[in-house]
């Protein structure tokens, strides 16, 4: 299939796609209040192991606040989001409710305050 074509995608790359276009729909809404936010995508979080082990609950994403020169970073981990979808169908919105959720501690805001087509799917 041409790399050009939507079905050339791989799993790694429309999750990606859906983060960043999550990221983008916020920074419409919120404007300058993201300009120095990075969204990042991660396969699992560090310390997967031992926080399986000790029966925790698994995150899907985490945010490092800004310092020292460093901006705002929001990381999503893919495989925890996936196998968390409702269905597959139904993955896109859960990324999208994800990235809101975490964007929302970040600013320290209730979710659906943030975006009114937030959904929480949790």
């Amino acid at each position: 299939m041409p790399a050009i074509l939507p079905g050339s995608r791989t799993r790694g790359e429309r999750f990606e796609d859906w983060v960043l276009d999550s990221a983008d729909r916020l920074q419409e809404l919120r404007g300058s209040e993201l300009d120095n936010v990075e969204y990042v995508v991660e396969e699992i979080p560090p310390g997967l192991e031992k926080i399986l082990r000790d029966g925790g609950r698994v995150p899907q994403g985490n945010v490092a606040r800004a310092a020292q020169g460093r901006p705002a970073r929001i990381t999503i981990y893919r495989r925890v989001v996936e196998t968390e979808a409702p269905s597959p169908s139904e993955a896109q919105d859960l990324v999208h409710d994800v990235v809101v959720e975490y964007t929302a501690v970040l600013l320290n805001v209730e979710p659906e305050s943030l975006d009114p087509y937030y959904r929480g799917y949790r």
